[in-house]
């Protein structure tokens, strides 16, 4: 249903999504997804602010969801459950930005409102000329159900202007004598399986050097006084390799690794190194990758695991913590969920060049393989490469 602008519908609470659309071209700016939930037409918060870089609502009513390029037709989704908007909730606003140029310059702007796959609503955007942002339309309350408005309000001060019009506070650069700035919002970006995902290229990380950095410790399973010692005596010996498989645009395809010295090279190809082999998982060294991602444009895809190499048959009783430090953006990290089955080798994150974005996934993924674990890595991932046993 084609909404004009101003009108209203009634919709369903579950299972909706939100897609952003229009056609990309020579000099057509990038355009994101947000949404805001408003209690009197402001933000209680940061945290009421969902977009790229802050994907998910803390209540799991409306998630950021990934950017899909067919065919020149460019869609960028937001799922929503209107049944767990926490009751103070009144609207929650959909709205765009521009990023690198004004809205005048991108072409078919629409917003739909799906229920699976049947739209039950669409808005077209039209007569845009130098807004940089873009409220296209918004669920609200009614009467104890839910509607949604088509709106069509665009700002010529970007997405800052439109989220300081909605009560998020933006620091900007003081000159004259002010009190100390507050801490930014974002410190870091933890991924997490609700939110599994972040763009490098979005944040500002897909360039200069990357360090992927894995430390370890195992959990204390020993009672008593000999506890500490017991931990320590094992840490001695496990030892864990941190590793990566990759895939290059010129379909050539390897792995960085300590066993048989590939430890790969940063300013060739693979543009992958392995700084070292450590045996301690200690915080401040544990085991570390480079990646250059100023050929970020060579890469197809990169995924980063750790094995067993000695010392443990099963990554159980481990905790790991994985921490990706781009050159520049924010760092990102995650932990391993605890390990339920006997496995060696754990799938840790997935970088993947989608052709417009870097985009790194968290995989926190246990393997049993069914003989060594490389044939059972690349099994899982379909890389298709030929494995032999190598030693360090």
């Amino acid at each position: 249903m084609t909404m004009p602008k101003g009108s209203n519908i009634p919709v369903p609470t579950t299972g909706l999504r939100v897609q952003l659309g229009w056609r990309t071209g020579p000099d057509v700016p990038d355009v994101d997804a947000s949404a805001l939930l408003l209690v009197a037409g402001k933000v209680r918060g940061d945290g009421d602010f969902v977009f790229y870089n802050q994907p998910v609502h803390s209540s799991g009513a409306v998630r950021h969801e990934d950017k899909r390029d067919s065919g020149g037709q460019v869609t960028d989704t937001l799922s929503v459950d209107l049944t767990r908007v926490e009751p103070a909730i009144e609207s929650v606003v959909l709205a765009a930005s521009a990023d690198g140029g004004t809205f005048g310059q991108v072409p078919g702007l629409h917003v739909r409102v799906l229920d699976g796959r049947t739209e039950i609503a669409r808005f077209d955007s039209t007569g845009a000329t130098v807004e940089t942002a873009f409220v296209l339309g918004e669920f609200y309350r009614r009467q104890g159900a839910w509607k949604f408005r088509a709106i069509g309000q665009g700002y010529g001060s970007g997405l800052e202007g439109l989220a300081t019009d909605y009560g998020i506070t933006v620091d900007e650069p003081q000159h004259t004598s002010p009190p100390a700035p507050a801490p930014p919002v974002l410190t870091k970006v933890t991924l997490t399986k609700e939110a599994p995902s972040v763009s490098l290229t979005k944040q500002g990380g897909a360039s200069g050097v990357m360090r992927v950095n894995l430390n370890w410790q195992m959990r204390q399973q020993s009672p008593g006084g000999g506890g500490t010692r017991d931990r320590n005596a094992a840490m001695s010996e496990l030892d864990l390799d941190l590793c990566a498989l990759y895939e290059l645009v010129d379909g050539s395809k390897g792995c960085v690794q300590a066993l048989g010295n590939r430890f790969g090279a940063l300013h060739q190809p693979p543009y992958i190194h392995l700084d070292g082999d450590d045996r301690t998982g200690a915080v401040d060294t544990g085991e570390n990758l480079t990646i250059n991602l100023d050929h970020k444009h060579k890469f197809r895809r990169i995924l980063v695991f750790v094995s067993i190499y000695e010392g443990a048959s099963s990554f159980a009783g481990l905790h790991a913590t994985v921490t990706l430090q781009p050159q520049h953006g924010l760092p990102i990290d995650f932990s391993l969920d605890e390990c339920t089955v006997e496995s060696p080798v754990c799938a840790l994150a997935l970088l993947t060049n989608t052709g417009s974005e870097l985009v790194v996934q968290r995989e926190a993924r246990y393997i049993v393989p069914d003989g060594t674990w490389g044939p059972a890595i690349d099994q899982a991932y379909g890389w298709g490469m030929k494995w032999t046993i190598e030693r360090k």
